[in-house]
């Protein structure tokens, strides 16, 4: 094998490695905005959780790069919760920050 190839091999290696962990990232940042949201509606142990996967579920089966955030904001405003687009974008930035330091920390 060449010095190339191996470098190739390394390259690879890392963005998928990098993929991982940005997929691993979002998806924390996913149950804690759901988890967030849940308190917010008032949601508690089953239903909360539940509540959580359909967030997951959201990021994950959508295309778009603001489906949590139009996903929360939607459910928030459906139930009469006063909060702003603005807010709900701001607290997930915060939670993005969170989960990061979080999977780094495993």
């Amino acid at each position: 094998m060449t010095t190339f190839d191996e470098r190739e091999r390394a390259f690879e290696n890392k963005f998928q490695h990098d993929q991982d962990l940005l997929f691993r990232i979002r998806a924390r940042r996913d149950r804690l905005a759901g988890l967030w949201a849940a308190s917010l509606l008032g949601l508690t142990g089953g239903e909360a959780d539940a509540y959580v996967r359909q967030v997951i579920d959201a990021d994950i089966g959508a295309t778009g790069p603001h489906d949590v955030r139009d996903r929360l904001a939607a459910d928030l405003h459906a139930r009469g919760v006063d909060i702003s687009d603005h807010r709900v974008e701001k607290e997930l930035a915060r939670l993005l920050d969170v989960a990061r330091v979080q999977v780094h920390a495993e």
